[in-house]
């Protein structure tokens, strides 16, 4: 007991995108307890596992919540800091087995998935274990470092417009990246995310529903990996959790879809809009903004950022208009105040850093 100790922290338990701060208390023994206004949780020492050094934060995940995440900053006690689990020179399963034996392990795997999958993505891509498409995701996301905007009322609007697209019982995670681009991406291992500037873009809640439930269906359909192979090859697969795909924002942005998946996409975008009832009448006008704005149509075809992977811009527009209900009472996904808390997201997080892609 003479170890106990209270020091600031912040966490993200798993459940949805709200980070807690607050304060992780010791008390000597085998388990943190985490206290925030909005969350109270233990969290046993034993299920920790150390992620990464983030300047004088240490960054822990835990093996029963996926999307768990612990930063503890500071000195900590000798005590606690035996107990929980320090940083591996390889990575864990490397560590145990040896760095030569891991490497003729890697060898002989890298030469087998050549012959195997490198020619099918279309049929592989949907056969990739799970575990293996939530690593390569948690990757992708994690090299964003600091660039994904955070505030109660943003997070909260999201939440809210996500669960609308999706009410499925295992949930998409979504979030919004602090990147000046007229793009949405959906990763690996069931996340998406908004860039900041197609937020911006939009000029009502409902068009950005459409936009997260194109992305949602891309999740849904399982069109993520197959897409990844066909744009970076095995070495997505090799790499696994320390993948050259995910170094960069410009490397999620270029992920690109074959025309029928984003069809699918959008299919499933109308679905869903229609069962919760949003109006598909402002993803139409949307797409036709971009369209005019781009120039689509023209000599130039300078049709950027979102647009670039996808189907003509009007022909989708045509698509979402059509899907619209004669006399349907339609109401917005999100009123005004949570509409203006999701635009003005990444400018009111402070924490937050920005990205410039050249």
């Amino acid at each position: 007991m003479d170890e106990s100790f209270s020091v600031p922290a912040s966490w993200y338990d798993g459940h949805n995108a709200l980070r807690h701060q607050g304060t992780a208390r010791w008390d000597g023994l085998d388990r943190l307890q985490l206290d925030a206004d909005s969350s109270k949780i233990e969290v046993p020492l034993s299920e920790l596992r150390f992620s990464e050094l983030r300047g004088d934060q240490r960054i822990y995940r835990r093996d029963k919540e996926e999307g768990f995440r612990l930063s503890l900053e500071g000195d900590l006690p000798a005590g606690l800091t035996r107990q929980l689990p320090g940083k591996s020179d390889y990575g864990a399963w490397i560590d145990r087995l040896g760095l030569g034996r891991a490497a003729a392990i890697f060898t002989l795997a890298s030469a087998a998935a050549v012959a195997l999958f490198l020619t099918a993505p279309d049929w592989l891509g949907p056969r990739v274990p799970e575990s293996w498409e939530r690593q390569i995701g948690e990757a992708m996301v994690g090299d964003l470092g600091g660039r994904l905007c955070h505030t109660p009322a943003g997070d909260a609007a999201l939440n809210k417009m996500l669960a609308k697209v999706d009410p499925g019982a295992v949930k998409v995670r979504a979030g919004v990246a602090n990147i000046g681009m007229v793009n949405a991406v959906a990763l690996p291992g069931g996340q998406v995310l908004l860039f900041d500037g197609i937020i911006q873009q939009a000029e009502s809640p409902d068009e950005l529903a459409g936009v997260l439930g194109h992305e949602v269906g891309h999740v849904r359909e399982r069109h993520v990996m197959t897409a990844l192979l066909r744009q970076f090859g095995l070495s997505v697969l090799l790499a696994g959790a320390n993948s050259g795909v995910g170094n960069t924002a410009a490397g999620i942005a270029s992920m690109g879809y074959s025309r029928d998946a984003e069809r699918e996409a959008d299919a499933y975008a109308r679905e869903s809009m229609a069962r919760a009832d949003i109006s598909p009448v402002a993803t139409a006008g949307f797409f036709e903004r971009l369209a005019d704005e781009s120039g689509e149509g023209t000599n130039d075809n300078a049709v950027a950022g979102w647009l670039a992977s996808h189907p003509a811009a009007r022909e989708r527009a045509k698509a979402f208009r059509a899907a619209a209900k004669q006399g349907e009472d339609y109401r917005p996904v999100l009123n005004e105040a949570e509409f203006a808390a999701l635009k003005s997201m990444c400018e009111d997080d402070k924490d937050v850093e920005s990205f410039d892609l050249f």
